[in-house]
């Protein structure tokens, strides 16, 4: 599934005359969409159920602002993903181009433009968590969370709108130069506050009270930054070292990885949120409930129902 837009993908097999193979086919390739596909589905139904949820059974408060955001860039992500390796599962099989290069490039810049968005929107959720923290007294207006939220999804959409006219409409080397600056914007600006917030509110929240025990927010949080650092992450790197004509590993796995990523949050929330004196199964909505209608500390939004802490937890 190769999509750098300043380089065309590789073309699809072509026919030979050995016998009765009518063309050679890459068949770790083909397992590696395949596998991202089904990840990727099984994504979309997880964030499929997190949209439904936390649109219109769980109480809203400024978290489930962030995280039904989150969930819309991670579903968004997956779908342009799974279409892709669709697309080079069929290609593969029919040995023949399908869909023209462009559209490739288009999909491959829109999941980009959901990717950026679920970075920013995390580095958003963990700075104002850890100021939650760090300043329990700090009021923060209700809809806070939905203007920041709004102005992230607008800056996403001015960065890939700047790159695509770039990269769809001009030589390489324009493409090349607005894709370094984009991801040097997502390492320089959006990763550092990220890391550094997560690493503030794990030490703060360890080092905390024993009679206060961390709520499952923010063990919510710290798995999914943590994830995305692993599993999304590369996917940036992967694609910056391309600019440069160097690359350690396939498109296939990266992409494999950051479908990973996106599928892997509804899970999180469930398990964080099934755990009490003794884990067990409960009900999906019962787990948000848990998650994410925990009272807030000392904010403008505190007024949401009263939830078990970790300490009741595994």
């Amino acid at each position: 599934m190769e999509l750098n837009p300043s380089s065309p993908p590789p073309a699809p097999p072509t026919p030979t005359h050995d016998g009765d193979n009518p063309c050679r086919m890459d068949v770790t390739d083909m397992a590696l969409d395949g596998t991202t596909m089904l990840i990727g589905l099984l994504g979309l139904v997880g964030n499929g159920a997190v949209l439904w949820l936390l649109g219109f059974h769980i109480h809203r408060n400024p978290i489930t602002v962030y995280i039904l955001n989150l969930a819309v860039s991670d579903f968004t992500f997956l779908l342009f993903v799974v279409t892709s390796s669709l697309l080079y599962l069929l290609e593969n099989f029919s040995c023949s181009t399908l869909v023209p290069l462009v559209y490739l490039r288009t999909l491959f810049l829109l999941s980009l433009f959901s990717y950026n968005v679920g970075l920013y929107l995390l580095t958003a959720i963990s700075i104002e968590r850890c100021v939650s923290i760090l300043c329990p007294s700090t009021h923060h207006p209700q809809c806070l969370s939905a203007v920041v939220c709004a102005l992230l999804w607008a800056l996403s959409v001015a960065v890939i709108a700047a790159v695509t006219s770039l990269c769809l409409f001009h030589e390489h080397e324009h493409c090349r130069m607005a894709l370094i600056s984009m991801y040097l914007l997502n390492f320089l600006i959006f990763a550092p506050p990220m890391v550094i917030s997560n690493v503030i509110l794990f030490i703060k929240v360890l080092c905390g009270s024993t009679r206060r025990q961390p709520k499952r927010v923010y063990i919510v949080i710290f798995l999914t930054v943590l994830f995305f650092l692993l599993f999304a992450l590369p996917l940036s790197i992967w694609n910056f070292l391309q600019q440069f004509s160097y690359s350690l590993v396939s498109s296939q796995v990266v992409f494999l990885l950051a479908s990973i990523n996106s599928s892997i949050n509804p899970f999180i929330y469930f398990l964080v949120g099934s755990c009490r004196r003794h884990c067990s199964l409960v009900s999906l909505q019962v787990a948000f409930q848990r998650v994410f209608e925990e009272p807030e500390d000392n904010t403008a939004c505190s007024n949401t129902t009263t939830m078990d802490t970790l300490a009741q937890a595994c």
